[in-house]
């Protein structure tokens, strides 16, 4: 385990005076002179980043498989080992983290005290093909995408589904209910705070299209967002969605490309925002932690 030497007030100062980079002119997002900063490193794959009430960021280091903990004093713990093999994560209104548990193909809810619950153990009488990422609407209903990639721990066949979809958990957690089926490797998955529009990136289509949130968790009136698919998303307070893949890209609400944050790493597998005054965008990319300030702020848990 590995923590920052010096408190994120400090790093923070010393970056500030730096050069701006030409990039990131004209996106308006990233705070004047800001840079991105590397907060910890030393993981296998860092993924499903996750902001609780207090700004406290929590993410996966999934081939380890633990959950992480980056808190608002600067200091890295683990949360929760083992983990399910936990890959994306999303906090609900009542403090509860949810969890892709990957590796037994479950959805978990964990309790602030690290206490897990398995909610979701299958669809149909068959086995999930590995939940990658989810969002959990206002009302407490959780959508989560259902791509397949081979794990070598599982213990398990071929992939059970007839495809990789998006699933929904009604609010009472008694119903699982598949609300698309049509995309070819969904992935990244945010939803707007108001509960209305829900994003799904198809990562091997190179696509992210938006959706009608209807009150059953249906999705209805899909359109295309952009044409780049993504791991992980999240959205901030101007309605802007950050992508990722080779550093983070940004769009506005009408998906266009309006920056790129780049990042020293080979692959960004996932975003949320945080901190005490959710100005912070938290990045994880392959074996390390980062964060850049924001002039824009974050919406919710992602």
């Amino acid at each position: 385990m590995s923590r920052m030497s010096a408190g994120w007030g400090v790093v923070l100062l010393t970056i500030l005076l730096l050069p701006a980079p030409a990039l990131f002119a004209a996106e308006g997002v990233i705070a004047e002179r800001a840079t991105v900063q590397k907060l910890a490193g030393g993981f296998s794959f860092t993924e499903g980043p996750a902001s609780d009430a207090a700004g406290n960021v929590f993410f996966t280091d999934q081939p380890n498989d633990r959950i992480m903990k980056w808190s608002v004093d600067d200091k890295l713990t683990t949360f929760l080992c083992p983990s399910g093999r936990s890959n994306g994560l999303c906090f609900d209104r009542k403090g509860n983290l949810w969890a892709c548990a990957d590796e037994r193909n479950e959805i978990w809810r964990i309790n602030s005290q690290g206490k897990a619950e398995p909610v979701v153990k299958g669809y149909q009488g068959k086995l999930l093909n590995g939940p990658n990422d989810l969002w959990v609407r206002p009302d407490g209903g959780v959508y989560w995408t259902d791509p397949f990639y081979k794990r070598s721990y599982w213990e398990r066949g071929p992939m059970e589904q007839d495809t990789m979809g998006v699933y929904f958990l009604s609010p009472d957690g008694k119903k699982t209910t598949r609300v698309a089926g049509d995309l070819v490797q969904p992935n990244g998955i945010i939803g707007t705070p108001d509960g209305r529009t829900l994003y799904v990136a198809d990562i091997q289509a190179k696509k992210t299209y938006a959706y009608d949130i209807q009150p059953d968790g249906a999705l209805a009136n899909r359109r295309l967002f952009c044409d780049m698919g993504s791991d992980g998303m999240t959205l901030d307070d101007e309605g802007n969605v950050y992508l990722t893949g080779k550093g983070v890209t940004v769009f506005d609400k009408k998906g266009r490309q309006t920056g790129q944050i780049p990042v020293d790493e080979r692959q960004t597998a996932n975003v949320c925002f945080g901190g005490r005054d959710g100005h912070t965008l938290f990045i994880t990319a392959t074996k390390g932690l980062y964060a850049i300030r924001t002039r824009t702020k974050g919406v919710g848990s992602q």
